[in-house]
Formats: structure tokens, C-alpha cells, sequence
């Protein structure tokens, strides 16, 4: 065996390959850089309980009666897909955690994904020779929301069919492809018998791979580049200052990895999330209060919230009020997101290489526009519960939404004031000299690296 294993090295030069590019690549300390991590070990988590689950879940329209052991519920028709996630939650052995396990990873993944992306953002990261990793990310974020979207509309619960309707009254929007693209993807009109099985194949095989496929992807740029730089000693666009993967990286990442799947395991256990017993199965015509999309379709749900209800006639072809507050501010928002390292570059005309990142308080104008941004699906999040907030604060819902509409068009621009002002006064202020979290065991170039003194 190992004469065969050195037969292949000697034709590929594995080893050499492997100690040159990742036995000894240098990764920085600084705790920012742990949210790439934490997305990668929440969709292993994803992954390893997703396998679990499909074993029990049935993803089938079929009506049956339940009779199992949620009392509540007893002899209510049911699709088979709801009911076998009832089962999950009560009769098979650590379903519940399993379950709940799992959509607590997806909602962390989502969340690791976003903020790595704001630190990419407000650090320059985005800058050459990285544009690549940038469009990498970004699409990353949209097959996770996709894959989140499908993952909870299959269970065919009250609130999933909910939003399973309204993300098909958005399809149906687009003008001239809408009912051709809401019949490809969730087989006509909704709901179907077809709908839950395509999300279902969706769900488990096609998103996932090219997520895994973009992770490759990701990682693979990574190792083959220069690891950023926060500005401090030692470190320039030729050296970096950090741990060297073996021993000292791996041993950190692998505790990490253990560390991320224990919250996840404790959030599981012990913080209830999508109690689809309480929403009841999906019918048409029912409807329920107080249950909203998970917080990464909250944004989307507040704009429909917040929209007037406008429409337009262009050429004969109707555009209704879904389009413009879902469709069209989707694709402006990813627009602009793909868009953002190329327009930077030439308004700037930066053509260099950077590897050292910029702290957000020298470019108090990218630090602006990035709050601006946040600051704006911060308010449409907000209008994705406002009857639960008009409730927590004993009000109306119509003012409490008219009040947020005004914010969703002047807090932004606000939020952007204070920021740049912020930045500005900061930049003049003397620097900490280091970031790390602590003494740098290496420092050098990529290649090769040499020992930092102590």
C-alpha cells in the first residue's frame, strides 16, 4: 500500500504540493477571520444532521390522518410530509434535537455568511487579487437563502405553505418569464402535489452540492493565495503574520470545529426554533398571527410589507406590487453586490494588489455606504414583524408601518452621516499596534516563512 501511495506522489508530487500550499501556509489570529470557519462547520453540521433526517422524512403531498402522539393534533388530515416532520419532532428518538439542530445551523451559517461578508466589505478585501472569492461569497449567500427557503417549505406546515405562497406570487410577477419560471419551479399553481417533492430534490441534492462546490472553490483560492493582513508589524503585501497551519492551525480549527457543533448542539436542545406543531398543516384559506420567515427572509417579507400597493402596465403586461417590492429589490441588491469590485476599481483605478486589509475608519465613504446598506435591511427586517412589534408596544399596526416606511428612506442616509463623521474623526487617532489576538507564533513571507522571535 504505501509503495502504491509513494508510486502516485512520485507521478503527482502530492506531498510536495501538500507542504508547500497548506502544511505550511500561515493563517492570521484576529477573531474576524473565525466567521468563514464558522459558516464551513455549520453546514457540516447541516450536512451530517441532514442525513439523519432524511431517513425519517417522507416529502410527499399525500393526505393521511395523523394519529400519532401530539394529542392536539389527533385525527387531523395532513400531508404526509407534515406529518412525518411531527413524527421527527415526537416519536422518533432524538428527532427533536436532531431537527432542531439542524435549523439552527442553517440560521447560524447564514448569519456567519453574511457578517464574513461585511468584514470583506468594510476591510477593502474585496480588492485585487480577490474579486473572484468576492463573487464566490456572494454566491454562496444566495444558494444558502435558497437552500434555507426550501429546507422549511417542505414541511408543508401552516407557515411554510404561507411563505411557499408568497414566494410564488413573486415568481409569477416577473413580466414576460413569471409563469413560466413558477411553473418550473413549483409545478403550477400552489399549492400542488409536485411542489414538495421538486423543493425536496432541491433541498437535499442539487443546492447542497454547489454549495459544497463553491465551498471547494473558496477554500481552494484561499490556500493558493496570500492570507490577508490586518496593518501592523510585520506585515506587508509580502508577509504575514499569524499561526502556521500544522501543528498550531489545526489544532485551533479542529477545537473550533468541536466548539461551533457544541452551541449548535446546546441551541438544539434547549432553544426551541419552528415549532411546526403549534402552526398546524397548510391549508388554503388558513391563516395565523405572531409567526414570521426566518430572520434571513424577514428583509423580504418587510418589503412587501412596507411596498404602497403600486403597479404598472408596460407594453400590456401587468408588473403588480410583488415585483417591485421582492423581485426588483433582490436583483438590485445582488446586482450591486457582484457589481461593487469591478465599480470600485474603475472609479478608483486601483489596479494594485492588496494583502493588507484597510480598517474601516480610513475610507470613511465605503464605511458610509456599507452602514447606508445595513441601516436600510435593518428597517425592512423591522417591517417583516411590525403586527408583532405594534403588539409588544400596545399600538396600531397601519402608523407603526407608515413610521417605518419614512425610516426605510431617511435612516439609511442617517445611518450613513454618522458613520462617515465616525470614521473621519477616528482616522486621526493613534492605532492600536496590533491586532492579534495574542503574540504571533509566525511571521514572514508566504515563501518561506521564517520563525517570529518572542
Amino acid at each position: 500500500m504505501m509503495r502504491l501511495l509513494r508510486w502516485i506522489d512520485g507521478q503527482l508530487g502530492l506531498s510536495r504540493l501538500a507542504r508547500k500550499e497548506v502544511v505550511g501556509k500561515i493563517f492570521p489570529d484576529h477573531w474576524t477571520f473565525m466567521f468563514g470557519e464558522i459558516a464551513l462547520y455549520s453546514f457540516v453540521v447541516l450536512v451530517l444532521t441532514g442525513i439523519f433526517l432524511v431517513f425519517f422524512f417522507k416529502p410527499s403531498a399525500e393526505t393521511v390522518t395523523y394519529g400519532g402522539s401530539y394529542a392536539p393534533l389527533a385525527g387531523v388530515p395532513m400531508s404526509q410530509a407534515y406529518r412525518s416532520l411531527l413524527d421527527i419532532s415526537f416519536d422518533v428518538r432524538g428527532g427533536l434535537l436532531i431537527r432542531q439542530m439542524h435549523h439552527w445551523a442553517c440560521d447560524v451559517f447564514l448569519a456567519a455568511i453574511i457578517l464574513h461578508l461585511c468584514r470583506l466589505f468594510f476591510t477593502g478585501a474585496y480588492r485585487r487579487p480577490r474579486q473572484i472569492n468576492w463573487l464566490v461569497g456572494a454566491t454562496l449567500l444566495i444558494m444558502a437563502v435558497t437552500n434555507g427557503f426550501t429546507g422549511y417549505s417542505i414541511g408543508d406546515d401552516l407557515l411554510s405553505g404561507t411563505g411557499l405562497r408568497i414566494a410564488f406570487a413573486s415568481a409569477l410577477s416577473l413580466p414576460l418569464i413569471g409563469e413560466f419560471l413558477a411553473f418550473l419551479i413549483f409545478g403550477g399553481n400552489v399549492p400542488n402535489p409536485a411542489v414538495i417533492p421538486r423543493l425536496y430534490a432541491l433541498h437535499i441534492f442539487l443546492v447542497p452540492a454547489l454549495i459544497a462546490a463553491l465551498l471547494a472553490t473558496h477554500l481552494g483560492v484561499l490556500v493558493r493565495q496570500k492570507h490577508t493582513n490586518y496593518p501592523g508589524p510585520g506585515r506587508s503585501d509580502t508577509a504575514i503574520v499569524g499561526s502556521r497551519f500544522w501543528p498550531a492551525y489545526a489544532v485551533k480549527t479542529s477545537s473550533f470545529f468541536l466548539f461551533v457543533t457544541a452551541i449548535l448542539a446546546a441551541l438544539g436542545g434547549f432553544v426551541q426554533i419552528n415549532p411546526v406543531w403549534l402552526y398546524g398543516p397548510y391549508f388554503t384559506g388558513a391563516a395565523t398571527t405572531a409567526a414570521h420567515p426566518d430572520w434571513y427572509f424577514s428583509w423580504l417579507e418587510g418589503g412587501l410589507r412596507l411596498m404602497p400597493n403600486w403597479h404598472a402596465t408596460i407594453y400590456g403586461y401587468l408588473i403588480p406590487q410583488p415585483f417591485f417590492a421582492a423581485v426588483l429589490v433582490s436583483l438590485v441588491s445582488f446586482g450591486i453586490l457582484y457589481a461593487w469590485p469591478f465599480v470600485v476599481e474603475k472609479v478608483t483605478l486601483d489596479l494594485d494588489v492588496h494583502h493588507v486589509l484597510g480598517r474601516p475608519r480610513e475610507h470613511p465613504v465605503r464605511t458610509a455606504i456599507g452602514t447606508a446598506v445595513l441601516a436600510f435591511f435593518f428597517v425592512l427586517t423591522l417591517g417583516g414583524i411590525d403586527d408583532t412589534l405594534a403588539l409588544i408596544f400596545g399600538g396600531r399596526v397601519s402608523p407603526l408601518r407608515d413610521i417605518l416606511r419614512g425610516l426605510a428612506l431617511g435612516f439609511p442616509l442617517f445611518a450613513a452621516g454618522v458613520a462617515y463623521l465616525v470614521a473621519k474623526r477616528l482616522s486621526g487617532r493613534p492605532l492600536p499596534s496590533d491586532l492579534g489576538s495574542g503574540p504571533p507564533d509566525h511571521t514572514g513571507p508566504d515563501e518561506p516563512r521564517t520563525r517570529a522571535s518572542d
